[in-house]
């Protein structure tokens, strides 16, 4: 056993979250918790341990897929029966019953489960083991942990730790027995505004009574918004019902009297005190907090805080000043995750003010929105490249109250300065007519890349990282080589220039589209007309497509040369894959699969163009 107070997170294999959790509220100055003690994991493995059909149940659990609910209730049914029925050895009631002596062995308690999986920054595990409230006498507290290790084997919660992945025996189980608090009014706090996410919203419901009418659904609830320390929206429900604890112990279901259905259940300045409460919380855990609260004698109790796992991760900032992000993904369409490696590499390469959140890159955008100048530089870039992004960055402006201007910038509007008089994106792309420029660029990188294939050929191992690690600073000049990047900007200039122009003069959108696919060395477009090129080297085999609809497995070209056509149609694909094998979907991400890689990733897009293309479809393309 042991008391809340000697409880803190380093504890969470002993006590389970939520009883690490409590052990933590305790030591915050200022907060209330009502006192209690926790019986260990090591009493619930004891007990367990006693049984040996326990065990062989659980083998046959731990086989199970998530959806075959008929067999899981089947197991869990029986694994319950058992621990129920295992007596609870001597030496560990005689310590409950001490912690009872000590707090007042008459007093009624709150007596609930806390898994050693539960209430995680990454999974809530909420309301998955049970609690039963209002339990008086050393017999019935017996009873009902008895009841909570039971509780770690309900259909819900085995469903649960199937779908997340958490292997029943690595599980464990203590009770917290806490006394009980008898609230006129409960319910949960968060910290972040569930709905929305906004961090600096705190989100309030409460109903009268007990708050795990609230966490049943039994009722609705008031609920309240809370941001910068006023109270910005009330939504008053009616509350028909409440559940209120019985003297003699135990819960009941009552009616609200009808002139206090309509009420609202907490003062405006009691909202404010919670909310302040809130804030410590977080604080001290560091992080958004999901939190059960009880008011008792006009006193706030909390009863439990875990982890809000349901909000998508921000970017670390270093100022708690609103910041706005644009996502670099959705910039190349790739909206996926990327693993670590692939956002190490990238944040090596990159010369923007880029931060990592929920395994995506953002950049941000903050600066250039605070600014006029830069602010119309990044709309008119977002205008030809993501105008929905445009459209979000807009919203925000327009605001008005979220992005403070720059002190340079309210300089120059007091002084008058016509932002006209500053240069446009357009003069970045300004530079002296050469027709040699592209080809020159194109023969200097195909140089860069044949040294780089000599010098790391022979590496391998974690020498390979330390040669990639070496190399970036030479990667980055290349990257961002001035004349390269005023070529790339004086192209989307040009396209801009004609989209906006025929559509102006001809009615006819995005002609520079259309145009850009035939302007030579657009790689992207040259490589899906390769693509077909490659479609029409199979064509004339009806026996190697039939073989292509079936293989799984990437040394299909090796074996493809037993077919008529075999040859042709493996130097083929050979051919691209050296010209075009380290692309992929994605490919922002150098952990992304390559085509070289697995060449059956080609192959769909092969077939399609078979069957949906003409021959000769690449040069009419083009």
């Amino acid at each position: 056993m042991l008391g809340l107070q000697e409880l803190d997170k380093t504890k969470l294999m002993t006590v389970g979250g939520k009883g690490a959790n409590l052990g933590e509220l305790s030591r915050i100055e200022g907060i209330r918790v009502p006192d209690g003690f926790c019986v260990t994991t090591e009493a619930y493995k004891r007990i367990i341990d006693q049984s040996p059909e326990f065990n062989l149940l659980l083998g046959q659990l731990s086989l199970l897929e998530a959806d075959d609910r008929q067999r899981i209730a089947e197991i869990s049914v029986r694994i319950r029966k058992i621990i129920e029925a295992i007596a609870i050895p001597k030496d560990i009631s005689e310590d409950i019953t001490g912690f009872l002596s000590r707090l007042g062995e008459k007093d009624a308690y709150a007596v609930r489960s806390s898994a050693t999986a539960e209430d995680l920054p990454t999974a809530s595990f909420a309301g998955q083991q049970d609690t039963y409230l209002n339990i008086i006498g050393k017999e019935a507290i017996l009873k009902h942990i008895s009841k909570c290790w039971a509780s770690l084997f309900t259909e819900r919660a085995v469903t649960y730790r199937l779908q997340n992945g958490f292997d029943h025996r690595k599980v464990h189980l203590s009770v917290v027995v806490q006394k009980m608090v008898f609230p006129q009014a409960a319910g949960i706090l968060f910290t972040a505004d569930p709905l929305t996410s906004n961090r600096k919203v705190l989100s309030v419901d409460a109903g009268f009574g007990l708050g795990e009418a609230l966490v049943s659904g039994l009722v609705n609830a008031d609920i309240y918004k809370v941001c910068n320390g006023k109270v910005i929206d009330k939504k008053i429900s009616v509350k028909k019902l409440a559940v209120y604890a019985l003297k003699a112990g135990g819960t009941q279901v009552q009616e609200t009297p009808p002139e206090r259905q309509n009420s609202q259940v907490l003062t405006d300045e009691q909202i404010l005190s919670l909310a302040r409460i809130g804030r410590k919380i977080e604080e001290h855990f560091g992080h958004p907090q999901d939190i059960e609260w009880c008011l008792a004698d006009d006193s706030f109790y909390i009863v439990q805080s875990r982890p809000i796992t349901t909000l998508y991760p921000i970017p670390e900032a270093k100022t708690q000043e609103n910041h706005v992000y644009v996502s670099v993904g959705h910039q190349q369409m790739m909206t996926d995750p990327m693993k670590p490696l692939g956002l190490s590499f990238f944040l090596l390469t990159t010369q923007a003010p880029m931060r990592k959140a929920g395994g995506r890159l953002f950049v941000d955008v903050t600066d250039n929105l605070a600014s006029s100048d830069s602010r119309d530089i990044l709309l008119e870039a977002m205008e030809h490249s993501d105008p929905l992004i445009k459209d979000a960055l807009m919203t925000i402006i327009e605001r008005g109250d979220f992005i403070k201007s720059s002190p340079a910038d309210n300089k120059d509007q007091s002084s008058g300065n016509n932002k006209q008089d500053m240069p446009s994106s357009g003069s970045f792309a300004q530079s002296e007519y050469d027709p040699t420029i592209v080809s020159d660029l194109i023969k200097r990188s195909q140089a860069s890349i044949a040294e780089l294939k000599r010098n790391i050929r022979t590496i391998s191992g974690s020498d390979l990282f330390d040669f990639i690690l070496e190399d970036i600073p030479q990667l980055k000049k290349i990257l961002f080589d001035s004349q390269s990047l005023a070529v790339i900007i004086a192209a989307m200039e040009a396209s801009a220039w004609i989209n906006e122009t025929m559509l102006e003069w001809l009615g006819e959108k995005n002609a520079a589209d259309t145009l850009s696919q035939s302007v030579p060395n657009n790689i992207t477009s040259e490589m899906g007309l390769e693509l077909l090129d490659v479609a029409d080297v199979i064509r004339p085999y009806p026996e190697i497509i039939e073989y292509l609809q079936h293989i799984t497995e990437d040394d299909f070209l090796e074996e493809i040369v037993k077919f008529d056509g075999g040859q042709a149609t493996q130097d083929a694909i050979y051919a691209y894959l050296n010209k075009y094998g380290m692309r992929c979907v994605g490919e922002i991400d150098i952990t992304k699969t390559r085509w070289s890689e697995k060449p059956t990733i080609l192959v769909p897009m092969i077939l399609s163009n078979i069957k949906n293309f003409e021959p000769n479809a690449s040069k009419r393309k083009f």
